[in-house]
């Protein structure tokens, strides 16, 4: 969830510097944009997933300060709650076996990281919800050690002045008061950056924007919250809940929330930094004592940490993000719709899918998004969180057709293309590209074998808390077996 901060309160003064160092920022961002001062020949990208730690009874674990010490790995860090870590895969270009590269280096670091956990009482779970997860586990109690977790709950709760409800209607209904944004260490994701130029970026961001829908409907992986069957992709509403500032009167009034999809397509990464300090006060207004001017009339490359610090308070589902790598700037797209899991395999395929289809989406001359209204895109989005893999969208000259139908018939073809696109031979594409193809003719994904085989053992008599940690010991055996999720089967 970003890097630490210091600080533990803040003065009016604070926010004030704060909000002058952001829009500073954006200057210094929009002059950087105009001379074209962005590394991007070479572009890499670079994947990031969530993960959850439980014990032998399948029940979350509380040690993530002991795992990552046990598992002594830079690539492993913090996560929100004590029951969360994080693996960062170093980036790497696509092309030339990187999709296969990523594959084998995420598999080999978990290994190493699960039997190293093993020896404190903990074990790996890659999935988008723990389904083994009650209420009395997001408590502040397990709040991660770092500072800035404790530190963004407060500023959070400041900012509403009052406690959080969370209501969510699917299959059964989830109502609950939170006085902490602990229920947000419950959405496991997994993260896929692209880096791009400045040129590119919104057609990136756009493309993104308009597949975000069908992602997460074929790639659907937490059915569960708390021991209710809720919606196919439960994290997404948990997360826009769980996380939001605004008090009733704010949301009656149309104050935008933190987690947002967005409101219209854009044309410039710009457009999102700027709408970012427009529209959203800071939960964390450190300074630093840079002068993003004068670092760049000397010819420097500015860190711009204060707009860096609130973009990645601003939780959109596909985020820009500017950062810094060997001394040179650089723009990235990260898309943050995917769950966890439920495989390696899965998780590569997912990414392969993305990473292909935007890419060949934001190279056409007549683009998705110039045929398809910002609005559509934001519907397909809620459907595809409500009903998974048999979601009915919209797409341009087709119509209202089944998620499925479209991916296999027009999207899959296109992703292929894309990733030729990117340097990716023709066998990593095909075998990753055909999972999703699979998965899509099976309509079989995460979130429909988990609710399958909880039915299958409340049906046998088990109680659903049961039923849910059965579920879950039979998931991270085939979960490690890197079988791709289309071919599990219900015990």
């Amino acid at each position: 969830m970003g890097a630490e901060v210091d600080a533990t309160q803040f003065t009016r003064e604070d926010r004030k510097r704060h909000r002058a160092k952001v829009r500073k920022g954006l200057d210094v961002l929009a002059r950087m944009l105009t001379e074209s001062r962005f590394d991007f020949e070479r572009p890499m990208a670079g994947l990031e997933i969530e993960l959850n730690l439980v014990d032998d009874r399948c029940e979350p674990a509380m040690r993530n300060a002991e795992v990552l010490e046990a598992i002594a790995d830079p690539q492993f860090q913090t996560e929100l709650g004590r029951f969360n870590i994080e693996i960062n895969v170093p980036a790497r270009r696509l092309g030339d076996g990187g999709l296969t590269s990523f594959e084998q280096s995420v598999r080999d670091a978990l290994n190493q990281a699960s039997t190293r956990a093993q020896k404190v009482g903990a074990q790996l779970a890659m999935v988008g919800i723990l389904p083994t997860l009650r209420p009395e586990h997001v408590t502040l109690d397990s709040v991660s050690e770092n500072p800035r977790y404790s530190l963004l709950d407060q500023q959070i709760f400041a900012a509403r002045g009052e406690d959080l409800e969370i209501i969510i209607d699917g299959v059964e209904r989830l109502q609950m008061i939170s006085d902490t944004i602990m229920p947000e260490a419950a959405c496991t994701s997994t993260q896929v950056h692209l880096q791009v130029s400045p040129e590119e970026f919104a057609g990136y961001w756009n493309a993104a924007q308009a597949i975000a829908g069908i992602q997460v409907a074929i790639c659907a992986n937490s059915p569960y919250l708390f021991g209710k069957e809720l919606v196919a992709e439960s994290r997404i509403p948990l997360f826009e809940q769980s996380t939001d500032t605004r008090s009733d009167e704010l949301k009656a009034q149309g104050v935008r929330p933190r987690v947002w999809f967005g409101e219209r397509w854009i044309t410039s990464i710009f457009d999102l930094f700027e709408e970012n300090s427009l529209y959203f006060p800071s939960l964390l207004p450190v300074s630093s004592d840079e002068d993003p001017v004068a670092v760049l009339d000397a010819g420097g490359v500015p860190r711009l940490d204060e707009l860096r610090l609130h973009n990645g308070t601003v939780y959109r589902w596909n985020r820009p993000v500017y950062d810094i790598s060997d001394g040179s700037p650089h723009l990235r797209v990260e898309n943050r719709v995917l769950p966890a899991g439920p495989t390696v395999v899965d998780t590569m395929a997912n990414a392969a899918f993305f990473a292909g289809l935007v890419r060949e989406l934001a190279s056409e001359d007549r683009p998705i998004w110039s045929q398809m209204s910002f609005a559509a895109a934001a519907d397909n989005f809620a459907i595809g969180v409500r009903h998974g893999i048999h979601s009915e969208v919209y797409w341009p000259k087709v119509g209202e057709v089944k998620a499925t139908e479209l991916v296999v018939r027009k999207l899959i073809p296109m992703a292929a293309a894309g990733l030729a696109k990117w340097g990716v031979s023709g066998g990593e594409s095909d075998r990753l590209l055909g999972i999703i193809e699979r998965r899509c003719l099976r309509a079989a994904n995460g979130a429909t074998w988990q609710t399958a085989e909880v039915a299958r053992r409340e049906q046998a008599g088990d109680s659903r808390w049961e039923a849910l940690r059965g579920m879950l010991g039979s998931y991270l055996d085939l979960m490690h077996s890197n079988e791709p999720v289309h071919t599990w089967e219900v015990e």
